[in-house]
């Protein structure tokens, strides 16, 4: 008998290997594999059991003649209206009308405010000279504007992007002001000791420790995109979530009203969502809280 059978007829009678650092296959548990998706499974339906009693209420309480169905359906007629809608394709178009709106703006806006924020509030004389402008600004509702904007920019695409653009702007320029303003000192002066050039300091120190803060004021201009957006669709628009909720209040299709709204909700958990998922991402640096 060789050394190398004598070997695995020892490990064989002890149970485990005797050569160091080499591990026996385990069989694969799939158990084991889908614990941790069970888990977060777990935790969002506790974390929604609100949600679903909300529902369920809803579902119930018109059947129980507690209110009027005309007015308020049950939430299975809402969801059979939104399904009757899909089949039709009208909430395609409608979906996808929103969606490029409030994405565009959306964009656009983070795009051209954040670095104007990071710059007012890094320059304190550029903060100086728009102060009073942005104070002004940002205590104007840009709802009161949207008869403004559709006069001086018409009923198209064009005026609700610029909209959706206004509204983002000022959510977003104000956080991130206070973003750079509030980094802590002592980390620029330490980098700064440490012969930090002025480009290092902002891509290093200002930028991260601002992002967190920033990323505060892009989700509050999310929200402001769809308020704003949905409001536009209302007044002038031919397509779109906002267009579908007030046609159909006029037509009285109370449960395809119902589901627009529904439709509106959706689409702003998935924008928190995403940016939460990418916040993150981007600050995996940050310790959890």
């Amino acid at each position: 008998m060789s050394s190398l059978e004598m070997l695995a007829l020892l490990e064989l009678a002890q149970g485990h290997p005797l050569i160091r650092g080499k591990e026996p296959d385990r069989p694969f548990n799939r158990w084991e594999a889908l614990r941790p998706f069970f888990h977060r499974l777990v935790a969002l339906a506790r974390r929604s059991l609100l949600v679903f009693a909300l529902l369920a209420l809803w579902e119930v309480i018109p059947r129980l003649g507690l209110a009027d169905p005309a007015f308020l359906p049950p939430f299975s007629d809402v969801i059979a209206a939104g399904w009757r809608l899909a089949q039709s394709g009208e909430l395609y178009d409608d979906v996808g009308a929103s969606l490029l709106r409030a994405l565009s703006g959306f964009l656009i806006s983070v795009v051209l405010i954040v670095p104007l924020g990071l710059a007012v509030g890094w320059y304190a004389r550029l903060g100086d000279i728009l102060n009073q402008f942005i104070e002004v600004c940002r205590n104007t509702a840009p709802l009161a504007l949207l008869p403004v904007f559709i006069l001086l920019l018409g009923i198209g695409e064009f005026s609700k992007i610029t909209m959706v653009v206004y509204s983002c702007a000022w959510p977003l320029l104000l956080n991130t002001i206070a973003a750079v303003k509030q980094v802590d000192p002592l980390l620029i002066k330490s980098a700064r000791t440490m012969g930090a050039s002025p480009q290092q300091l902002f891509r290093k120190v200002i930028l991260p420790a601002a992002l967190p803060t920033i990323f505060v004021g892009i989700r509050l201009a999310s929200a402001s995109a769809m308020l704003v957006l949905v409001a536009s669709e209302m007044v002038g628009a031919k397509a779109g979530l906002g267009y579908l909720i007030i046609y159909s209040q006029y037509s009285f299709l109370i449960p395809q009203m119902y589901f627009g709204i529904l439709g509106i909700t959706v689409i702003g958990l998935t924008f928190n969502a995403v940016l939460e998922a990418l916040e993150s991402r981007l600050t995996r640096w940050k310790a959890p809280a």
